[in-house]
């Protein structure tokens, strides 16, 4: 992505043709805009907020072509309200709806919207992360109260990832598949896919155990997406912190066999590392997306680790993202 203002993608989906894209909560604002690329992930359009958003960490596309935009995050706690936006196709601004969480403010930056309708918020925490859904259908101009709904809890891993044990609990973002009948989950080190054979994506994400998809080493990645097919996961860094001149790029990852074992009954493996990333076609592990195609439609941390350490790395750990993510 060569566009200059694409430096905290959040989130990523893929469409028909192309793709469509939001920085998280930007201190310049020719970089808090809805962005739709084409194939190629050059920028066709660009849609304003009517009004500034705080922190936009996610998004997702329903059935109907309408744009769900997650203005979630709260890295310091601290917001009253959280919100979403929808864009319809067809028009030119996004409409805000407010919601309020039961127990107190919580970071997010996964958002799903479920076979009804209701956006479904993931929480961004270690342990289990909180699922929250709306009361009563969002209206523009109210707050609707939030209900804790259930919690997810990622199994373990061993994915190297730039946060070590911690980057491998933390939910960072959430995509739909196209066919509607799986959902994945990523962190800062895997996805994690779930079966939705009945449209309940509540229950699948709190009763069954997901097939897990390694992302190593990407360097602050948080945005997931389906390929317009369902055989791949797409995914991007932001890159804020990277050297000068370092452009996002999308990542490609097989998905698993829907008969692959789900990760709880997988062989313990050795940390997984892959070489770096360069833009070529013969590179092993995860591919750069080939813009041509696009363009048509189509582990466990180790086991002595003391509460106290455990404490001290959580510390280190949100203050590092806070310095490296201080927004509002």
């Amino acid at each position: 992505m060569t566009d200059g203002r694409l430096d905290e993608i959040s989130g990523l989906v893929a469409t028909g043709d192309g793709f469509v894209a939001v920085n998280d909560g930007s201190d310049e604002e020719s970089h808090r805009r809805i962005f739709f690329l084409d194939g190629g992930c050059a920028v066709t359009r660009a849609v304003r907020y009517p009004s500034r958003p705080r922190d936009t960490e996610d998004l997702a596309v329903t059935a109907d072509g309408t744009v769900w935009v997650a203005d979630i995050g709260d890295n310091d706690r601290t917001r009253d309200t959280i919100a979403v936006w929808t864009l319809r196709p067809g028009q030119r601004r996004p409409v805000l709806h407010r919601m309020s969480y039961p127990d107190g403010p919580h970071d997010a930056e996964a958002l799903l919207v479920t076979g009804d309708g209701r956006p479904l918020v993931v929480t961004k925490q270690v342990g289990g992360a909180g699922l929250y859904a709306p009361a009563t259908p969002p209206r523009p101009g109210r707050t609707v109260p939030l209900s804790r709904v259930g919690e997810v809890r990622l199994p373990a891993t061993t994915t190297d990832n730039p946060y070590g044990f911690l980057g491998r609990r933390l939910v960072t973002g959430a995509a739909t598949a196209p066919d509607r009948r799986r959902v994945v989950l990523r962190s800062y080190a895997d996805a994690f896919e779930y079966d939705v054979p009945d449209g309940d994506v509540l229950a699948a994400l709190t009763n069954s155990t997901p097939r897990v998809v390694p992302l190593p080493d990407e360097p602050q990645g948080e945005a997931v997406t389906y390929s317009r097919d369902g055989r791949f996961l797409l995914t991007v860094s932001e890159t804020t912190d990277a050297p000068p001149g370092t452009r996002p790029a999308v990542l490609r990852y097989p998905l698993p066999s829907a008969d692959a074992p789900p990760v709880a009954q997988q062989t313990a493996a050795p940390p997984v590392r892959r070489p770096s990333v360069t833009p070529s076609a013969s590179t092993a592990g995860p591919d750069v997306v080939p813009a041509p195609e696009l363009g048509r439609k189509a582990g466990a941390a180790p086991v002595g680790v003391g509460l106290v350490g455990i404490g001290v790395a959580v510390l280190v750990l949100l203050g590092l993202l806070r310095s490296r993510r201080r927004r509002g």
